[in-house]
């Protein structure tokens, strides 16, 4: 009798731990919300994070308060980020260098210490060239690249970032050969190559180049996407020309793994309603910024997905 009193009690005892905190998930977010931001105020990626968490912020009664980690490439801010507790109190963004830096020894961290909430930006890569050039299609460009081989030069972002790898995979691709011409810098120093007539072209992000596009001194080829984007809608993707390549420039806004469920939940459901909302897209476009509606487990399929692609391009890399 004893046995089943003490039985009885440890189930009731467990159930209402259960109950505590299912009810605790049900009333998220009780408290300010911390989001860490990897990068610089001002940024692309500082941008992107203030536009969604301030419209997501409409749904709660508390406050998401961004917090600017730059330190290390962003690798200080996505660290604290996953080490943080999975509560949901401390969200962050995580940009594509999460794929990339750790099949350079840069870090240990991967996709794997977090749970993605949004995707609100995948820029791609464009094949972008000048106005005058004397190819006006993707095929035009890789025809002449096969009677010109190594003598077209395409600026990029560094040897293994990014726009570098586009460059690499294009080349697989098509099975041509072009003379790479690197700008750590970033794209700001690619389209000043570009405008300088110091290259013939590259594979970047558009957006970086609208200015330049509008002025008719630019024309882009096709774009590295699953879709048309909303910024340059007249523009095929590789996809639609016959060669299936996804190579984006993204940032997540993510949690901590194992945050539960019931609280991903939450700021998912924020996340889609304002992907969806006129607003959202408004925002993006208004700051030259392609904006995207990637959320949850779509966003940790990405993720995962581009995580092996970085992986075989850059043993590629290394090996030569």
């Amino acid at each position: 009798m004893l046995k089943t009193k003490t039985l009885i009690a440890a189930v009731a005892v467990s159930l209402g731990l259960l109950s505590v905190s299912s009810a605790a998930y049900a009333a998220y977010p009780e408290k300010d919300i911390t989001v860490v931001i990897p990068k610089n105020p001002g940024g692309g990626t500082d941008t992107t994070a203030r536009g969604v968490i301030n419209m997501m912020q409409k749904d709660f009664s508390v406050k998401f308060l961004p917090v600017n980690k730059p330190d290390g490439n962003g690798i200080v801010g996505m660290a604290d980020i996953a080490a943080a507790k999975p509560d949901g109190y401390t969200l962050g963004m995580v940009t594509v260098e999460l794929d990339i830096f750790p099949h350079q020894g840069k870090t240990k961290l991967s996709y794997k210490d977090y749970e993605s909430i949004i995707a609100p930006i995948a820029a791609p890569a464009a094949l972008i060239v000048a106005q005058d050039a004397p190819y006006n299609s993707l095929d035009d460009f890789v025809d002449y690249l096969k009677k010109h081989p190594g003598e077209v030069m395409m600026g990029n972002s560094g040897v293994g970032a990014i726009w570098h790898i586009a460059t690499l995979a294009f080349e697989k691709e098509f099975g041509v050969k072009v003379k790479h011409i690197p700008y750590p810098n970033g794209t700001a120093d690619i389209a000043a190559a570009m405008a300088g007539n110091h290259i013939q072209g590259t594979l970047a992000d558009p957006s970086s180049f609208k200015s330049q596009i509008e002025a008719g001194k630019l024309k882009i080829l096709a774009v590295m996407s699953a879709e048309r984007t909303k910024m340059f809608p007249n523009v095929p993707t590789f996809r639609e020309l016959g060669h299936d390549m996804t190579i984006r420039a993204w940032a997540t806004l993510v949690a901590p793994k194992d945050t539960p469920k019931d609280v991903l939940d939450v700021l998912r459901a924020s996340a889609t309603k304002v992907a969806n909302s006129p607003e959202f897209v408004e925002y993006f476009l208004k700051q030259g910024i392609d904006p995207t509606n990637i959320v949850g487990e779509e966003a940790n399929k990405m993720m995962k997905d581009d995580d092996a692609m970085y992986a075989e391009f850059l043993a590629q890399i290394q090996k030569k």
